[in-house]
């Protein structure tokens, strides 16, 4: 009797732990390995990224997930190799949007942005500070533009690369405060940043998360936060929208995307595996603490219209003031 009336109980049981495993399966788009292609080298902003979600996902999928870092050639290289694979899922890109929307603009790329590549979902996302150095001893933005304005020439602006929101940010500024700030580009932030920190270069728009550092330890000045709202990094540096340049609103999305051939409900379910991830209390204290804003979840088909926007936006920038890439 025994036995009999544990039957329905192990059946139960069994029946409960096989819809589970089948529920488990269809959150997952997967049951192999998933490479990860990243279009920076190994220690960068994107990387970091990558890296985090890389754990957390693979945890939930319960299986491998591989970075492959492909930097080089404004992200070309690894856009390529993402298309070249096969469009089954497999394969993602985790990228800074600016691949997509700011790059394509100043250098010859074997893709289309908008057909070629289809985004899926972010993980976090990245403003940009005004940042100023020793050289300036200015403590806000109306003193750096005094200053700037009573000793014409004399003062130039750093940026990590010529056609990026670095250097769109200080040709607006220039333009709008009527200054004549000479842009200096640098293939990188590290390398900009040593340069505005020694004092050789004045001021510079950077990415939060390679200037908050040096911020926090006194080695920057922080003026703005190129932003819609304040960052809650730097809750009491103002928006440049409230120092009176609206204009001034910038900010890169990190996360994944696909071949632009990979199946849509493919997407969903990536789509739906990122944000699961990104919203994972460990992955959300690791992005904010590296100095990422917090993510907003976005569906793919949202993701692509704002893609689209800042390409539009960008290419009217590019355009009014004959940005090229050796400026």
């Amino acid at each position: 009797m025994n036995r009999t009336s544990k039957t329905p109980i192990r059946f139960h049981r069994l029946v409960a732990a096989l819809t589970m495993l089948v529920a488990t399966t269809a959150m997952a788009w997967t049951d192999k390995p998933v490479r990860m292609i990243v279009p920076a080298p190994a220690g960068g902003s994107m990387d970091v990224v990558a890296r985090i979600l890389a754990e957390q996902i693979s945890t939930d999928i319960g299986q491998p997930v591989v970075v492959d870092n492909k930097p080089g050639a404004g992200g070309a290289i690894a856009v390529q190799a993402m298309l070249a694979a096969p469009a089954d899922g497999q394969t993602i890109m985790v990228t800074a949007s600016n691949i997509l929307t700011e790059i394509p603009h100043v250098m010859k790329t074997s893709f289309d942005p908008l057909k070629d590549v289809r985004p899926v979902a972010t993980v976090a996302r990245a403003s940009i500070v005004l940042v100023a150095g020793p050289s300036i001893t200015a403590t806000d933005l109306k003193g750096l533009i005094s200053y700037a304005k009573a000793n014409p020439g004399k003062l130039s602006f750093a940026s990590y690369s010529a056609g990026t929101s670095s250097h769109y940010a200080g040709m607006i500024l220039n333009q709008k405060a009527g200054l004549d700030l000479q842009h200096v580009p640098f293939p990188g932030s590290p390398p900009a940043l040593v340069q505005v920190m020694g004092g050789h270069i004045g001021i510079m728009f950077d990415g939060m998360v390679t200037s908050l550092p040096q911020i926090k330890g006194g080695k920057l000045k922080a003026l703005g936060v190129a932003a819609k709202g304040r960052s809650a990094q730097l809750p009491d540096v103002p928006t440049m929208a409230e120092l009176g340049f609206p204009d001034i609103d910038f900010s890169n999305w990190l996360g994944t995307a696909v071949a632009g051939s990979v199946p849509s409900a493919m997407v969903d379910k990536i789509n739906a595996a990122t944000l699961k991830a990104a919203s994972a209390p460990k992955v959300n204290e690791r992005l904010i603490a590296a100095g990422f804003e917090p993510n907003t979840s976005l569906t793919s088909a949202q993701l692509a219209q704002s893609v689209k926007a800042d390409y539009d936006r960008n290419a009217t920038i590019v355009k009014a003031f004959n940005i090229q890439l050796n400026q």
